[in-house]
């Protein structure tokens, strides 16, 4: 089993962005807590980061060439972009949608996901964590599916 994770605009910036909201660890330690929870869950990770709207939807389309389920962090992109709404929804790749703040919690414009209606979870408020819970919930859910069990 493989999951691609993907991670939007000013995801490379954790530790130095608004470390308040997004905490102080930095991307690699992300990146390193994703491949360490991978090995205890017996999942390949693919990790990818972009500043570009165009690149996390061919990301988003890749996916479905050899991925089981998809983790997506879309940022900014999680309030507007119709372009990754519908790239989530072309490909047959369940998603989860994970973000670092509550973003309930934050200004008004960050209350709406046009993305989630395509993931079938969204996790958020976690902070880095929401990415291990995010991998949990998928690969149990995949492997749910692979067995017949669904709930």
């Amino acid at each position: 089993m493989k999951l691609m994770i993907l991670n939007g605009p000013n995801i490379n910036l954790l530790g130095q962005r608004e470390p308040g909201i997004y905490g102080r660890e930095n991307y690699e330690t992300l990146c390193r807590m994703i491949r360490d929870k991978g090995r205890s869950l017996d999942v390949e990770t693919e990790i990818r980061q972009t500043n570009s709207e165009g690149e996390l939807v061919t990301y988003i389309q890749e996916a479905q060439q050899d991925c089981s389920g998809l983790i997506i962090n879309p940022a900014a992109y999680t309030h507007y972009s119709i372009a990754v709404l519908d790239a989530l929804q072309a490909v047959s790749v369940p998603a989860v949608e994970v973000h670092i703040s509550h973003i309930y919690g934050r200004e008004e414009f960050r209350h709406h996901s046009v993305t989630a209606p395509a993931c079938i979870a969204q996790i958020c408020g976690f902070g880095l964590r929401g990415y291990l819970l995010a991998m949990e919930g998928l690969t149990e859910t995949l492997r749910e599916a692979q067995s017949g069990n669904n709930k």
